[in-house]
């Protein structure tokens, strides 16, 4: 049995078959308003092995120039970002226990090689809100670890439908994608695995 940093939070099979398929077909929407494209990393240029777009008010890039960042428009149409699927809103609604809703929902596709290094999802604000993460097609490795680089890591595989959540002291924890286990799904006609991931990036207003 895996046992997981505190506060992060694992759901096999959260989504059921017909679920996931509503999804993928929002996600498919989104992408015909905000293609995928190539991102790059800071500094280097080098490409990583993952198409991304968004959706919401913000969405999360990165490019040479000037680095990891949540803007407004998508950086090659320059068109704002469409809306969040309601879907999504309601399961984090479901699941966040977060009083905001999120603004900026990433969208991670994955071929059969792609990866994703350990890395901090640290570019928002604040903390306070949760990471909602959701996989869809093909099954991964998942691996995640402490708030600090270098310590001990635990993996574990993500299939379709499964659903993890980084919050309270779970929230700052590294955490990557090792490889993707291909043909492990027909969710995706031409298999690969997108992975959804909900933030909130601004502080609230309480006032």
């Amino acid at each position: 049995m895996v046992v997981l940093p505190h506060g992060v939070r694992h759901m096999p099979g959260h989504l059921s078959p017909a679920e996931q398929q509503a999804l993928v077909d929002d996600v498919r929407a989104v992408v015909a308003e905000a293609p995928l494209y190539t991102p790059e990393m800071p500094k280097t240029g080098k490409q990583m092995s993952v198409r991304m777009t968004n959706c919401g008010a913000l969405g999360w890039l990165t490019d040479r120039e000037r680095g990891y960042r949540y803007q407004a428009t998508h950086p090659v149409t320059g068109e704002p970002w469409p809306a969040v699927p309601e879907r999504l809103l309601a399961l984090w609604d479901e699941v966040a226990d977060y009083p905001h809703p999120p603004e900026a929902c990433l969208i991670n596709f994955y071929g059969p090689e792609a990866k994703m290094g350990l890395h901090q999802d640290r570019d928002e604000d604040n903390f306070d809100a949760p990471v909602v993460s959701v996989s869809l097609g093909d099954a991964c490795l998942f691996r995640v670890g402490g708030t600090t680089r270098g310590g001990r890591t635990v993996s574990f595989r993500l299939d379709s439908g499964d659903v993890v959540i980084l919050g309270g002291k779970g929230r700052l924890c590294y955490h990557g994608v090792d490889r993707i286990y291909p043909s492990t799904s027909d969710l995706l006609k031409r298999g690969g695995r997108i992975n959804l991931t909900l933030r909130r990036v601004t502080t609230p207003d309480h006032a």
